[in-house]
């Protein structure tokens, strides 16, 4: 009993700080529609759940790499020179925008029987999940900005920041696939015009890459 509450105590101590507060930030950041999240209800949309599940793999795999990259201290050098992050944002609009009239000038799937478009190759899903959320500075910014407060650095913060990255991984991810799952759902009210699913796709990520443009960093 003594053996368990000290090793209780030891773990308990390099836990993060409010990490139950983090966990509420980052689902309200989740639940909040952003690009990645456009993107694969898109894709839902227009190639089914299970390819999909690629689009959700780059992104979380493009979260994992920024966490790495600020972990080591590249992430001071992005906020010492916030022109980067302007650089990034327009890469990542421009993308959008490609993406947008890709799918809008690609040739509809007869969603009503049941066939549905194959021709990308899964390599192609993970990468735009993961350039698209690779280039959104919002990731970069919660990611420098946010973890850090709830860190206690006289602690093994190397450990707290797996915990808060492993957490943050985790609920994306989720809330990736739940997002695809509404998708897949909302299909069945847009089986009588398929086209509609590529014009709604289109316009939603042209809106995203219009909001994106003028929200300052």
């Amino acid at each position: 009993m003594v053996i368990a509450l000290s090793l209780f105590n030891k773990y308990i101590l390099i836990m993060p700080l409010n990490y139950l507060l983090f966990t509420q930030i980052i689902l309200f950041l989740f639940i909040t529609p952003g690009s990645p999240r456009i993107l694969i209800m898109s894709y839902a949309m227009k190639y089914g759940m299970k390819k999909s599940i690629w689009t959700a793999v780059g992104d979380i795999s493009a979260n994992s790499l920024q966490m790495l990259i600020v972990i080591f201290g590249i992430g001071t050098l992005l906020f010492t020179y916030p022109d980067i992050f302007l650089i990034i944002k327009w890469i990542g609009i421009l993308y959008l925008i490609y993406l947008a009239f890709d799918i809008l000038k690609s040739k509809t799937q007869e969603i009503a029987s049941g066939i549905l478009d194959f021709k990308k190759s899964n390599f192609s899903f993970f990468k735009d999940g993961f350039i698209v959320a690779g280039m959104s500075p919002k990731a970069w910014i919660f990611i420098g900005t946010i973890f850090p407060t709830f860190i206690n650095f006289d602690k093994n913060y190397i450990l707290q920041f797996f915990i808060l990255g492993l957490s943050y991984i985790i609920l994306d991810f989720i809330s990736l696939i739940i997002y695809g799952l509404i998708a897949r759902k909302i299909i069945v009210w847009l089986k009588a015009n398929p086209k509609t699913i590529n014009l709604i796709s289109s316009i939603a990520l042209l809106s995203i890459a219009l909001i994106a443009s003028f929200i300052k960093i």
